[in-house]
């Protein structure tokens, strides 16, 4: 890598789909977040979490900074503003950025994503015929074109990608590294989260038996 890399987790959704939190979701011995940042954590550091203004978070390592929305209901644009902002002050030069929702994220596939960045502001997976913008590469100098959008409600990341040099990556690019593209792979509702914690080697249910 020829950047100095970090991690973003944004957890200030909704989870109006799920019915509960899902960053508290029991995964094993973790709870949901929990498990997204030590796989996270495996790749890249710093790693931070953004939340919602009063939104409580699981225990989370000392080493992990907790930053917050400035403005609710402003989606993923103002997470990943607030988590560049942050680690622009750590030093760092791009964050992969992830949801709390991705509990099968594969450590490799943050490295190749970070392989694929060099000439681009934003490295995207392009799969399925849409844009994956929270499992992504964001360069901390992006903040500026990002702070514009959303000063001017637009809220959509896909126009970032229309404004800085953003390389769309194909599935066949990532399949080596994750050959079930199980890095993308949201968990939205129950039924995704019981998939996942069989997927995870994990039993059914609340997800806490099991391993990791």
């Amino acid at each position: 890598m020829n950047l100095q890399p970090a991690g973003i987790v944004v957890c200030g959704g909704q989870s109006r789909r799920m019915g509960r939190p899902k960053e508290w979701l029991p995964f094993g011995p973790e709870t949901m977040l929990q498990r997204v940042v030590r796989l996270l954590g495996e790749a890249v550091r710093p790693v931070v979490v953004v939340g919602a203004g009063a939104q409580k978070l699981p225990e989370l390592p000392d080493s992990v900074a907790v930053l917050r929305d400035r403005r609710p209901d402003r989606g993923p644009l103002e997470g990943i503003a607030v988590g560049l902002t942050g680690l622009a002050e750590k030093g760092a030069d791009a964050a992969f950025v992830v949801g709390c929702d991705v509990p099968l994220l594969k450590p490799a596939f943050v490295t190749r994503m970070f392989e694929l960045a060099a000439g681009y502001d934003v490295v995207v997976p392009h799969v399925g015929r849409r844009e994956q913008p929270l499992d992504a590469v964001y360069r901390v100098r992006v903040t500026p074109q990002i702070e514009a959008l959303l000063a001017a409600d637009r809220l959509r990341p896909r126009e970032l990608f229309e404004l800085v040099r953003t390389r769309r990556v194909a599935a066949e690019e990532l399949r080596d590294v994750d050959p079930a593209l199980e890095s993308l792979a949201n968990v939205n509702c129950p039924t995704d989260y019981q998939r996942a914690l069989e997927a995870a080697g994990l039993g059914v249910g609340d997800g806490s038996h099991g391993g990791r």
